[in-house]
């Protein structure tokens, strides 16, 4: 048994140290053994196999941020599902209240979501 810190973390150190040493040579070998062609086919930006129209500074709509808050949003309460998975047995009826009151919340928001248009990608704004 390690007796002193750096004896703790010694085998994590030398894990970090072996990892980046191994990136670095798999991006040092694929730089000096890589073939370098330069053409303008190769060097044109690749959007889902269509020829690109239009610059890249265009401006987004905002539901594209409000889809992409909103999946981040149901991500992290789909988290809290595995610590409860994991002592769901202990908690018995009263975690299983508790977990359905939660998941009650999240549905009811994602109704009103719904009801608002938030998730509703047509031109016409949303009824209020």
């Amino acid at each position: 048994m390690p007796s002193s810190y750096p004896e703790q973390y010694f085998p994590i150190v030398l894990q970090i140290a072996i990892a980046m040493a191994i990136a670095g040579a798999m991006v040092a070998a694929s730089y000096l053994l890589g073939k370098r062609v330069r053409n303008p086919v190769k060097d044109s930006a690749y959007e889902s196999g269509m020829v690109p129209v239009g610059t890249a500074r265009e401006r987004f709509s905002v539901k594209f941020y409000l889809v992409a808050m909103i999946f981040i949003l149901f991500d992290v309460e789909v988290v809290f599902l595995y610590p409860w998975a994991v002592v769901y047995r202990d908690l018995g009826l009263y975690g299983f209240l508790v977990m359905f009151l939660f998941f009650d919340l999240v549905l009811w928001g994602f109704y009103y979501m719904w009801k608002k248009g938030v998730l509703d990608w047509s031109e016409e704004p949303p009824r209020s």
